[in-house]
């Protein structure tokens, strides 16, 4: 009598792992993240020409209107100047999240997105992030130009990185502003003209040049209460000594960095969903 060996059935597949929507809304923001940097890389010179503009600022206030402005307390004008000139590279640079997102609308590359099955979200964080990556390069930059020009950090490294924090937070905050333009426009020139009302006055009427109180009271009034003064004495006071920050500035440095901190994050709660339900109503 024979016996036939019984052979174990093969036991099934393992079913691959599920993965949450969190995750997936993740990797289609970085797939878009890539997608935009990616564009960067093939057109260099979208990103000279950001780094220009800035430039161009640091050596005409530096050099043709330096001698005539003098800012008490402070050794050197430059000190003061080069924290205004990176809050406004920041800001400006935002202007390029909108361009960006109404030259994708005006090439049917919206439409396309959308046809996909990726999260919502995952265009505009893609393009903001992508902003954001390129405003630390332009802004280790500007650094590189203010210490040419004679920029001093008197603080230390460390404070004076975390105010470039703030700045990066602030630029990424105006980028999501600067999506509601970019998708509520039916062109990159119209979204550039839309936009640049909104920024001159938030950068030109600041601290960023030179002190409020030499402004009128009814434009003092604004220059002190808005996001981009907030930002440029935050940074200010994280990179001057302690002493002359306070006393030019008239607030503590933790003070200042919370009212950064209060600005940028409100700017993002507000923006950035009002961003993705436009980003939803078009095409």
């Amino acid at each position: 009598m024979t016996t036939t060996a019984v052979t174990p059935a093969a036991a099934p597949a393992a079913a691959p792992p599920r993965r949450s929507a969190a995750y997936w809304g993740l990797r289609d923001t970085l797939t878009i993240t890539g997608r935009n940097l990616t564009t960067l890389r093939r057109v260099p010179q979208l990103l000279v020409f950001s780094t220009i503009q800035p430039i161009l600022f640091v050596v005409m206030f530096r050099y043709v209107f330096g001698g005539e402005i003098t800012i008490p307390g402070v050794r050197s004008y430059v000190d003061y100047l080069m924290p205004g000139i990176f809050a406004q590279t920041v800001a400006f640079g935002a202007l390029t999240t909108g361009i960006g997102l109404s030259e994708d609308l005006g090439a049917g590359m919206i439409e396309r997105f959308r046809s996909l099955p990726m999260a919502r979200s995952a265009v505009l964080a893609g393009r903001t992030l992508a902003d954001l990556c390129r405003n630390v390069f332009v802004v280790a930059l500007m650094v590189g130009m203010g210490l040419l020009v004679g920029f001093r950090i008197h603080r230390g490294v460390l404070p004076f990185v975390g105010g470039l924090a703030l700045l990066l937070l602030f630029g990424f905050a105006m980028s999501w502003v600067f999506s509601i333009v970019g998708l509520s426009v039916p062109n990159a020139e119209t979204a550039q003209a839309a936009a640049f009302p909104l920024i001159f006055p938030l950068v030109f009427a600041s601290s960023a040049f030179v002190r409020t109180d030499v402004m009128p009271g009814w434009l003092q009034a604004f220059a002190e209460n808005q996001p981009v003064t907030a930002t440029v004495n935050a940074v200010r006071a994280l990179s001057l000594d302690a002493a002359t920050a306070e006393r030019l500035i008239g607030a503590s440095t933790g003070e200042l960095v919370l009212k950064s901190l209060a600005w940028s994050l409100g700017i993002l709660a507000v923006a950035a969903p009002l961003a993705v339900r436009r980003y939803r109503r078009v095409a």
